[in-house]
């Protein structure tokens, strides 16, 4: 279970930084910035994993405790994305840590230290310190996987609205088997990532897109 070690150790103000959505085939990739003002509660930190370990009734527990922490002051947060259009111009990775140089930089409280889960380093502009399998081991970086996740899987969820067929609400646009065969099948959408071969070898037989 992450703890609270590494943002102790620190000392000083300490975000933790993680995206999600690096693998699908369609819809940004995102990233959140959690900031602790004050060690998070034991109530709280019991419920902060890495966000891809818990159940999706866990994570949406947790999202709800980080947004009351917010309210009462002991934490900042902030989401941002990378667009599809992004993603094809720059490439996952690029798109990747753009969205968490966009995340740092809407924290309302500059940090004086990045903890960013992963082995490479965005462009931030604050000291930055890599942690392998950050998710699991810091609770400033469990914070904002979770914050990610929740926040990517209900945009996908109402992109599902707007596109049914393609299981969106399911699959969040990994590349499940369902979601290859309409792809092969119909084509991508708009909402897919030009640059992954599943995409493209689908858009060399139909070539227009479907919406």
């Amino acid at each position: 279970m992450p703890d609270y070690a590494l943002e102790s150790e620190e000392g000083g103000l300490v975000a933790g930084l993680d995206e999600v959505g690096r693998g699908p085939l369609a819809g940004p990739v995102l990233a959140a910035a959690a900031l602790f003002l004050v060690p998070p509660a034991p109530e709280l930190a019991g419920l902060l994993d890495d966000s891809k370990k818990l159940t999706a009734a866990r994570r949406d527990a947790a999202f709800a405790a980080l947004a009351e922490a917010r309210q009462r002051g002991d934490l900042v947060f902030a989401i941002a994305g990378a667009s599809v259009a992004e993603i094809g111009r720059l490439n996952i990775l690029r798109a990747s840590h753009l969205a968490m140089v966009r995340a740092l930089a809407r924290l309302p409280v500059a940090p004086d230290l990045a903890l960013v889960d992963g082995h490479m380093a965005p462009p931030l502009r604050c000291r930055v310190r890599c942690v392998v399998g950050g998710d699991g081991v810091s609770l400033s970086i469990a914070a904002a996987s979770i914050l990610a996740k929740v926040t990517r899987d209900r945009a996908m969820a109402r992109l599902d609205l707007r596109h049914p067929g393609w299981g969106f609400a399911s699959n969040q646009g990994y590349p499940t088997a369902a979601h290859r065969a309409r792809l092969a099948m119909v084509g991508p959408t708009r909402h897919h990532r030009r640059g992954f071969a599943p995409v493209d070898q689908a858009s060399l037989l139909l070539p227009v897109p479907v919406g």
